[in-house]
């Protein structure tokens, strides 16, 4: 538990991934939807997307030749529950966390 805990705070370390997950709170994305707003190459943000995926916090599915990723929140419910485990933090609540990923995104420009 400990190295999916990791894995999943070092993957909301970073504001591109963070950025891809705000994405996919709308619905289900092709990889190269996800690349076409990123001022970076599809190599870049299919290493972005493999970190995601390694956490938990997403999965993809091949579908014909396109590769899909969809959000997986309730891999977030570990970290949650770490969280909560200090009193300071109610649990995960996707629409505020939407809200949160959106104001940091928008303080970066």
């Amino acid at each position: 538990m400990t190295d999916r805990l990791d894995a999943v705070f070092a993957a909301l370390a970073d504001p591109t991934r963070r950025a891809i997950l705000t994405m996919l709170l709308e619905d289900d994305m092709a990889v190269t939807d996800v690349a076409e707003p990123f001022a970076m190459s599809l190599a870049a943000i299919s290493k972005h997307l493999s970190v995601l995926a390694d956490a938990g916090l997403i999965s993809r599915e091949r579908r014909g030749r396109v590769i899909w990723c969809k959000l997986e929140p309730e891999a977030m419910r570990a970290a949650s529950v770490w969280m909560r485990g200090f009193g300071l933090f109610d649990p995960v609540d996707l629409d505020a966390f939407e809200r949160f990923l959106e104001q940091e995104l928008s303080e970066e420009d």
